[in-house]
């Protein structure tokens, strides 16, 4: 059985908490800088998987966006967490605090 696999869907089930995460922490993010951190965390991710994910966000009603005149380019979107998503993203947090938990304490040698 092939490691990478199984690695990378973990990584993925994690990103929508990882990118909440990132949204609320700073109050509202620009897509380059949400893949900065997590590149720098190490959960490697193109930009063709976040940005169809922060569409699926923004349609669920879980982010908002406002867009800024740019100097360099054109205008960036950045987005921010609406209230229904600071509760989904609360939420989250206690079901990964819970599962942390649980898969710790069955890993751990004694």
């Amino acid at each position: 059985m092939a490691i990478d696999n199984t690695e990378s869907q973990m990584r993925k089930g994690l990103l929508e908490l990882c990118i909440l995460g990132i949204i609320q922490r700073q109050g509202e993010a620009y897509p380059s800088d949400i893949l900065q951190q997590l590149k720098g965390s190490k959960l490697m991710v193109l930009e063709g998987t976040l940005y169809p994910l922060l569409t699926r966000l923004k349609n669920a009603g879980l982010l908002g966006y406002r867009w800024e005149e740019s100097l360099s380019g054109p205008p960036r979107k950045y987005f921010t967490l609406t209230e229904e998503g600071a509760s989904f993203y609360t939420q989250l947090r206690i079901t990964w605090d819970e599962l942390s938990t649980a898969v710790n304490h069955l890993t751990t040698p004694i």
